[in-house]
């Protein structure tokens, strides 16, 4: 039996970062769906060894696929030069291929009002309209944990969301945190503790008492590394100066 035959999971890795394949590609990402892990090693180039380099103008100046067992033992790695059939099963800027699939699947996931706006975001586009949905399916949009965590749409599952939320008010944010339940918890915590809200000026940090609370709570019991930050940078105000319109 050939090594790789003994393959579970793959890690793609690549040294390019300007979004010139894909604007939302990641420089890392795995494949764990047994179907495309042996899609993958139907395109393994030649057992040369595990020390054979090549360039690869999919992946960046440096492509390179690494093999694991079921146990996590690293199985086979190999560079991947632009000849390859592997080289464009794994293009970023090809629709049909594992990381464009990956994009696919993210979208179709989305909240029902999300997916339109999800689907321009998979393909590289940045939709201007902001779609009709309260705030809190945005968070809970962020929070719902991707059934694999690190494949190529992770950069997605994050930006998609925090996009939607940076330009948003604190007050229509706070109150969509009051209107949220754990899965949008989860999502707010971890938008009120990114930089697209920590760097607001303090005047647009001010958060009423509840939804901080709310936030806090949530962090001391889900996100304890976020905690610090959110009681640092979520300034008080009062619930009864907040209006909804």
């Amino acid at each position: 039996m050939k090594p790789i035959s003994r393959a579970v999971r793959a890690v793609v890795s690549s040294s390019r970062t300007d979004g010139q394949a894909h604007p939302h590609h990641p420089a890392e990402y795995g494949i764990t769906d047994p179907e495309q892990v042996r899609e993958l090693l139907a395109t393994w180039p030649d057992d040369t060894g595990a020390a054979d380099h090549f360039a690869c103008m999919c992946l960046g100046h440096e492509g390179r696929v690494t093999l694991y067992e079921a146990s996590g033992q690293l199985v086979r790695t190999v560079h991947v030069s632009p000849s390859e059939p592997m080289a464009h099963l794994l293009d970023p800027a090809d629709a049909d291929g594992i990381p464009g699939r990956h994009r696919t699947g993210w979208a179709q996931a989305a909240p029902a009002g999300l997916r339109e706006y999800a689907g321009a975001m998979a393909l590289g586009s940045a939709p201007d309209n902001r779609p009709a949905v309260p705030l809190s399916v945005v968070f809970g949009w962020l929070g719902t944990p991707l059934p694999h965590e690190a494949d190529a749409a992770s950069v997605l599952a994050v930006e998609a969301p925090m996009r939607l939320l940076a330009d948003e008010p604190t007050e229509e944010l706070a109150w969509a945190v009051r209107e949220s339940g754990r899965v949008g918890l989860e999502g707010a915590a971890r938008f009120f503790a990114s930089e697209e809200f920590t760097t607001r000026h303090p005047k647009r940090r001010r958060v009423p008492d509840t939804a901080r609370n709310l936030l806090l709570a949530h962090a001391r019991s889900h996100r304890p590394t976020d905690l610090p930050v959110l009681e640092r940078r979520l300034l008080r105000t009062p619930d009864h100066r907040v209006r909804r319109s």
